[in-house]
């Protein structure tokens, strides 16, 4: 008996003289788990766009439970048993979470929409999946990964035979990871299968049972993930041997140059009473779990929150930044963790997303300067090595990876003095993290002071000097890097729970 769900012969996808997918071979059994990696650009997102409906693909053939299928729309494919779960949410976000769960697909009763049908299917939805969930919240007052497990019901919800999930833990914490492979485990006994997108590669060796690696369009290899190594996937992946994760961090912090005293914010969720010092030169972590006040300390940083009461000193100067004009003004940097949401113009081309927070370096006697534009955009599409085919793309037309990699680009074009990072690597491969890790060092050891906040403990580990350890919006404890473990950083982060 054939126990295979899903088959793709042959598949190729080109965008214009791009081929972004070359005869793409791929079987997915029933109930199992399929984690498929590749660095940024590789393919993956591409191909499961065209499983999907979102592109029409070029040549090759779907087997959809053994029927040839072509979806030519994302509701063709819900309806049909197939879901996708992406890694930048669309949500309506000033609707409840109920109202997102049964968009396009609202039951009635009499002609009217029966709301006590879908509070009663959300509640029974939930608690299936043990998710404490309150179906009537609004979607704008979650948090990323409360909103992202709501997407992850949501596909449940359709009772999908493949679920595809694209980088499902990029913003959930260690408890919601746990949660996430126990739905995962529970569904694959009920012969649902997953297409599971990640960078990470301890997690595809946890919940996946075969792994396949894609690189520039091709398929590289597909095996049982018990039958390959960490090594074997990052060769095939990258096309070589990355003999560790992180580079030396051989930065050396200079004198105090940032401080920060008894910082507290005015509206909610308040930070309270935030003390510390970061030097010149520094690689300065933050860690917590997710809602800690990681994000929200960085952002009062930059000037985007109101501050209550607190000072914080630039090279012993008294800063008071009203707007995110002013840090910039004093060379503050900042990238945001959300980038589709808050880090880049969207229907805009890698050029103007380069450009934009640097206008006045790029005119010529007043008038913006096209060639000066052209110029810079191309000048980070080299050193951050984006894969694009010009700067004058979309950059919506990028992998994630590669869209964080002009937003990273463009703050460099300013050269700022204080760069503050919000999981700047998030959604990224490890050869692209490799790259802007050594980038964050190389930026320190030029004088620049470096914030960065990170999820993932390898990362915060792999590449600080010391690390602030944030707890219930309030500083649990800053530790040495060098000094610390895994157990030290999880014992501080529950502190003020």
């Amino acid at each position: 008996m054939d126990n295979t769900i899903l088959e793709i012969r042959n598949l190729s996808k080109s965008f214009a003289k791009n081929k972004v997918l070359d005869g793409i071979n791929l079987t997915l059994d029933k109930g199992s788990v399929l984690g498929l990696m590749g660095e940024n650009g590789a393919g993956k997102s591409t191909m499961m766009k065209c499983l999907f409906g979102i592109y029409a693909k070029d040549e090759g053939q779907f087997i959809f439970d053994g029927r040839p299928i072509n979806f030519n729309s994302p509701k063709e494919a819900l309806e049909n048993g197939v879901a996708m779960v992406h890694q930048e949410l669309n949500q309506c976000l000033d609707r409840s979470v109920t109202d997102n769960l049964f968009l396009g697909r609202y039951p009635t009763k009499a002609g009217v929409i029966d709301e006590n049908r879908m509070l009663t299917e959300a509640n029974k939805l939930f608690a299936s999946l043990n998710m404490n969930v309150n179906p009537t919240t609004i979607m704008r007052t979650m948090s990323v990964s409360q909103r992202q497990m709501v997407e992850i019901a949501k596909a449940v919800s359709y009772n999908a035979k493949i679920i595809v999930l694209d980088e499902p833990t990029s913003s959930l914490t260690e408890r919601e990871v746990k949660k996430l492979f126990a739905i995962v485990n529970e569904l694959k006994a009920k012969g649902v299968s997953f297409i599971y997108i990640s960078h990470k590669m301890d997690e595809v060796f946890e919940v996946c049972d075969q792994v396949a690696v894609l690189r520039d369009g091709k398929m590289i290899m597909s095996k049982p993930t018990k039958e390959t190594n960490m090594n074997e996937l990052i060769s095939a992946m990258v096309g070589r041997s990355l003999d560790k994760r992180f580079p030396d961090v051989d930065n050396v912090p200079g004198r105090d140059y940032l401080e920060v005293s008894h910082l507290t914010t005015k509206f909610e969720p308040k930070l309270e009473d935030i003390s510390f010092t970061v030097r010149r030169g520094e690689i300065f972590g933050i860690y917590g779990l997710v809602g800690a006040g990681r994000s929200e300390l960085l952002e009062s940083l930059f000037g985007i929150r109101t501050i209550a009461s607190g000072r914080i000193i630039l090279d012993g100067k008294l800063l008071r930044f009203r707007s995110s004009k002013d840090a910039m003004d004093y060379d503050f940097a900042l990238v945001t963790e959300e980038r589709k949401l808050n880090g880049m113009f969207g229907k805009d081309t890698i050029r103007f997303n380069t450009v934009i927070t640097n206008l006045d370096n790029y005119k010529s006697h007043g008038i913006l300067n096209n060639r000066m534009m052209t110029e810079a955009a191309n000048r980070q599409i080299r050193q951050m090595n984006t894969k694009c085919v010009s700067c004058d793309e979309l950059i919506t037309a990028l992998s994630g990876g590669n869209q964080q990699k002009v937003i990273i680009g463009k703050w460099m074009e300013r050269e700022p003095n204080v760069f503050l990072m919000d999981e700047p690597t998030r959604g990224i491969d490890v050869g692209a993290k490799y790259e802007i890790y050594q980038l964050i060092i190389e930026m320190a050891k030029n004088g620049k002071t470096i914030i960065v906040v990170s999820s993932e403990m390898p990362e915060i580990l792999g590449i600080t000097n010391r690390i602030a350890v944030m707890s219930n919006h309030r500083l649990a404890g800053i530790v040495e890097t060098k000094n610390t473990d895994q157990e030290e950083l999880l014992r501080l982060s529950a502190m003020y729970l």
